[in-house]
């Protein structure tokens, strides 16, 4: 299946899902990633705000504060095309549209972090497999941020973990010379990992 036909197939299968079933999955997911050492050994993470049926990263992200760490959000970079800075987020943060409708911190200039700096990155996916290779909305922002990844020998931070619902996987996607790799994904039913652990 064709990527444009696969991505609407899998977008439309994780909006509908149930709510209840939803919530339910999302804080499986989360107790399951919160008690490996990817995410106990993190002192910086970066984490999403949800659109499109995405999981909702939330209860990592309140485990996150109340064990101190601290949370970064994408934030498109205003003169660069389809780049990604990662600022502070707290409780108290003030939230403003982007170009594509998708909240983030207003003073995204203030609290910036190098993505080289983020000890885990919780990625949004539309869909993965068994290999690692993640499946996005099309834009390449990932793909562009983490490039740096690519050309390392030894896996070093961060680590991307992809946050999905078991419906998103898919037996194989065919993937790019540019596409970054995850070193896992976590889902209702299981932690997936792929590479150097």
């Amino acid at each position: 299946m064709a990527r444009p036909e696969l991505r609407t197939r899998l977008r439309r299968a994780r909006r509908d899902i149930d709510p209840r079933r939803r919530q339910a999955f999302e804080q499986r997911l989360a107790e399951r990633l919160a008690r490996h050492p990817l995410f106990r050994n993190a002192r910086t993470l970066a984490a999403y705000l949800p659109v499109d049926g995405e999981v909702d990263p939330a209860p990592l992200v309140q485990r996150a504060w109340s064990l101190g760490k601290a949370v970064y959000l994408p934030v498109l970079v205003p003169f660069s095309e389809n780049r990604l800075w990662f600022t502070r987020y707290e409780p108290h943060t003030v939230l403003v549209y982007n170009r594509f409708g998708i909240p983030e911190p207003e003073k995204a200039h203030r609290q910036r972090i190098a993505a080289t700096a983020l000890d885990l990155v919780l990625a949004p996916l539309v869909g993965f497999d068994s290999h690692g290779n993640r499946l996005g909305m099309g834009g390449g922002f990932y793909d562009r941020s983490f490039a740096f990844l690519r050309g390392r020998r030894c896996w070093r931070k961060p680590r991307l973990v992809g946050l999905a619902f078991e419906c998103q996987r898919v037996a194989r996607l065919r993937g790019k010379p540019w596409d970054v790799p995850l070193h896992g994904v976590v889902t209702e039913e299981t932690l997936y990992l792929f590479g150097d652990p």
